[in-house]
């Protein structure tokens, strides 16, 4: 089976590495992202899926537009595919281009489709609570992932899954759902998709990432682990990311840790309407400052403050002398 990958960031790595090692599979070459100019010395850095294509010696193409770049799609077409295999590019394909290779382009995507069609399913799906997801392959078309499905893989969510450790298990999952789809695929009737059903997964804006302590303690708990690592309070009128919290209610007991339930039955005689949401109500010894949301109570366990490494939220306390009846922003 010959192909060609396309894909850019280190969520795609698992598939690539899974195809170059698969006996029945050639890879061809690689379509990425033009590389990114970071950091204060405005250094060219290779995004991960070109790191990869160049330590096994693959060809590269990288256009700004792959749309209007006749080029490289003249070189795409040369190939003589089988099979385009797109694990998130970042650009969108014309129907030009998915019609070059001979059996379509396979897209692995991060939902459990058609929910959370779009550019940051496993994002959304986190600051939405899901419960499950999971990755699917599909024949891809002209519309925002509105193919055809071939093979679907689900997995539980914990309530401590971030983006981050989410993404990662998804990547591993979605190269193995990959590989099977290949190896079956002449075996696999193509599902086509209950649009009606279909949910979105827009891309995020930076104004999401601000926190509003009116929201439920599980709202914000969900918006701190699907924008991680991002949210960002104000604290003493510095901006102070939240990177793990624990919603500390009854609802969600059987989830946390003993040292976090231990707070609950305290927590319980204190009156809701006592402060304003984004007050400390109680400072956890070991874990943290505990803050009053619109409904129920949140624990802070991993902050950072502005120009500092990631710390915990005791070592936040112990640093700078915290109080209970202190607001967050």
């Amino acid at each position: 089976m010959k192909i060609v990958f396309f894909g850019t960031p280190e969520f795609a790595i698992p598939t690539l590495t899974k195809l170059l090692a698969e006996p029945r599979v050639e890879v061809l070459g690689v379509v990425t992202q033009p590389d990114k100019i970071r950091g204060r010395g405005n250094k060219v850095t290779p995004l991960p899926v070109k790191e990869l294509a160049t330590a096994h010696q693959l060809p590269i193409w990288q256009p700004a537009r792959i749309k209007k770049d006749p080029d490289t799609i003249a070189a795409l077409r040369d190939l003589a595919a089988d099979i385009f295999v797109v694990v998130a590019y970042g650009q969108i394909l014309s129907q030009e281009i998915l019609g070059l290779p001979r059996l379509g382009c396979i897209n692995v995507h991060g939902s459990l489709l058609p929910a959370y069609r779009g550019a940051a399913p496993i994002q959304r799906c986190l600051t939405d609570g899901v419960k499950i997801t999971g990755i699917t392959t599909m024949l891809m078309d002209a519309g925002m992932d509105t193919g055809a499905m071939l093979l679907k893989y689900e997995t539980p969510v914990s309530l401590w899954d971030n983006a981050d450790r989410l993404a990662a298990k998804l990547a591993v999952e979605g190269a193995n759902l990959l590989v099977d789809t290949i190896r079956d695929l002449d075996r696999i009737t193509p599902t086509v998709q209950e649009h009606t059903a279909a949910t979105a997964a827009p891309p995020i804006q930076k104004s999401e990432y601000q926190l509003d302590w009116t929201r439920s303690n599980i709202s914000i708990h969900n918006l701190v682990r699907g924008f991680y690592p991002n949210c960002v309070a104000t604290f003493r009128t510095q901006p102070l990311k939240i990177l793990a919290t624990a919603p500390l209610s009854d609802e969600f007991s059987s989830d946390l840790p003993p040292q976090m339930q231990n707070l609950l039955p305290e927590l319980a005689s204190l009156d809701p309407n006592a402060s304003v949401p984004g007050t400390v109500v109680k400072i956890a010894k070991g874990l943290g400052p505990i803050v009053q949301t619109g409904s129920g109570y949140l624990l802070l366990h991993e902050v950072q403050p502005a120009g500092k490494r990631p710390q915990s939220g005791a070592d936040l306390v112990n640093g700078t002398r915290l109080a209970v009846g202190e607001i967050f922003g």
